[in-house]
């Protein structure tokens, strides 16, 4: 039964998330949270943030990192298969379809009207991680780094790879090193 779970969590994420990764980490969050209750909020948090520090689809990272925690190798296969098959068949389809109606008013609406929902949608999961990055680093630093995020993203044009790069190493160089003695790892 899990992995028919694995895969109907995914597949959903696959078929649904329009608009690609952003708008489908929503999706992830829903069923793996919310749902079926595989991870909680942090988990699920520090999974989005270490997937977005590596290359490639961040669904299919996150399908594949759950799919394991939950199920071991066959749940990766499971997870990130039932993440892009869907999308594959659905892009083609799609993608004929709307070459060949676009000319229709209704197939620009449906277009249209599809981003401002994957906006809420980002929104929300953006306030979200706001108030987990508070309760982990306070007010001030939160809306400090999310200002100075946004003034090198939007305002100096940094790449976004730039800025996760060097918010790693300023963690990894002022997290304050824990050392343990002998004794304290008999005990």
């Amino acid at each position: 039964m899990t992995h028919l779970h694995i895969f109907w969590a995914f597949f959903k994420v696959g078929i649904l998330g329009y608009g690609g990764g952003p708008s489908s980490i929503p999706l992830v969050h829903k069923e793996v949270v919310d749902h079926y209750k595989w991870m909680n909020n942090d988990e699920f948090g520090d999974v989005l943030a270490i997937g977005n520090t590596l290359p490639g689809p961040i669904a299919t990272k996150m399908a594949g990192y759950i799919g394991y925690q939950v199920a071991g190798w066959l749940g990766v296969i499971n997870a990130v298969l039932a993440t892009i098959v869907p999308s594959i068949i659905a892009m083609i389809v799609l993608l004929v379809s709307l070459s060949t109606f676009s000319e229709l008013n209704w197939v620009n609406g449906m277009t249209s009207a599809i981003v401002p929902v994957v906006g809420v949608m980002l929104g929300i999961l953006t306030w979200e991680f706001f108030i987990k990055a508070k309760k982990d680093l306070g007010w001030k630093f939160s809306i400090g780094l999310t200002i100075g995020s946004l003034f090198f993203l939007e305002l100096l044009g940094f790449h976004p790879a730039i800025i996760i790069i060097i918010l790693l190493i300023v963690a990894f160089l002022t997290t304050p090193k824990q050392s343990t003695t002998t004794e304290e790892v008999k005990q």
